[in-house]
């Protein structure tokens, strides 16, 4: 399909999600599998395809929950998500659930060795510094700052350090949340999609240049299913 074959993405796939929150069953699944398929799978296949050109190619994770070590038994994950990945572990992020339309960016940490490098960069006052209005800049935009982040301080890091709220990161993401827009179902969500990919590509590049890819190898990648 071409851009011009693109009609966004139908706000019955924000429904499915809300419907499978509340009957997360293999039997639910079956039933609705082709509306999975039509309106969640091919739609956010297709957008994030439009994309690939600037921001490279990016995977659909695989829908089902692996619930070997889980005491939560659901089958299916409550959202879907879409990755385009610079370096392992770091890249760019969309996301349909219950709750809407999602995007996003940073990484999580797919090894220590990340976390590490990060924690350095961020202690140098000029890479450091760089950092940080990178993300009073995304804030200001209307992101919000999340990831995995100590309660506390990490070890041998001073009260008075003047980017201790960053120093807590183990991983770094940042996320807009938009619910339905009325774009939800227009060709104009990839504008809107590749203006806040955009928007985050300064955090992105930062995190490529200063953390990398990690060398620990903790798993296989996405894959589309």
């Amino acid at each position: 399909m071409t851009g011009s074959d693109f009609r966004g993405i139908p706000t019955d796939a924000v429904e499915f999600y809300r419907e499978l929150r509340a009957d997360n069953t293999k039997v639910w699944w079956a039933a609705n599998k082709q509306r999975y398929d039509g309106h969640v799978r091919e739609p956010l296949t297709h957008l994030v395809d439009l994309l690939a050109d600037e921001f490279g190619e990016a995977s659909l994770f695989r829908p089902y929950r692996d619930v070997r070590f889980s005491p939560d038994k659901t089958p299916y994950k409550d959202h879907q998500g879409a990755l385009a990945m610079t370096d392992r572990g770091v890249g760019y992020y969309v996301q349909l659930s219950a709750d809407g339309l999602m995007t996003g960016g940073g990484f999580n940490a797919a090894g220590p060795d990340q976390t590490q490098r990060m924690r350095a960069a961020i202690d140098d006052d000029l890479v450091g510094g760089q950092l940080q209005r990178i993300c009073d800049a995304l804030v200001e935009a209307g992101f919000v700052i999340d990831g995995e982040q100590l309660k506390t301080k990490p070890r041998g890091v001073s009260d008075d350090h003047p980017r201790l709220a960053l120093m807590r990161h183990k991983s770094m993401i940042v996320l807009r949340r938009y619910g339905i827009p009325s774009w939800l179902d227009t060709p104009a969500v990839v504008d809107h999609v590749r203006q806040d990919w955009r928007t985050i590509r300064p955090l992105v590049e930062w995190l490529s240049t200063h953390v990398g890819p990690t060398t620990v190898d903790r798993g296989p990648r996405p894959g589309r299913g």
